[in-house]
């Protein structure tokens, strides 16, 4: 059984910066994969970025504005969130899979005003 727990969202004027943390209950080096996903009302749940190992990938909507990165000792995978626009605006989720599960945590809110 694996838990994920979100936190760092929040309200934020359009241009700040916010930093999501996703902290797991087991060891994330043994994980496929870390996911960052997003849903905002009325839309699909849409993937934001991912590491595997040391690859990153990004949507095309927030290349260059969003960083994705994992800190294995703490069990811990982080989106800093830069330059962001109103359009943003969603619960961010955290994914990954392990041994054949895929697991959610709760979701974090995410409000960019503009």
């Amino acid at each position: 059984q694996v838990q994920l727990v979100e936190s760092g969202g929040g309200l934020v004027q359009a241009g700040g910066s916010l930093r999501l943390s996703c902290a797991a209950s087991g060891s994330i080096s043994s994980f496929n994969y870390m996911d960052w996903y997003r849903q905002a009302p009325g839309k699909q749940r849409e993937l934001v970025a991912g590491i595997i190992g040391d690859r990153t990938y990004y949507s095309d909507s927030v290349k260059g504005r969003f960083t994705i990165s994992r800190d294995n000792a703490q069990n811990t995978v982080y989106l800093q969130m830069n330059s962001l626009k109103p359009e943003d605006t969603a619960v961010y989720y955290c994914n990954t899979q392990f041994a054949a599960r895929n697991y959610w945590g709760q979701g974090t809110q995410v409000t960019v005003s503009s």
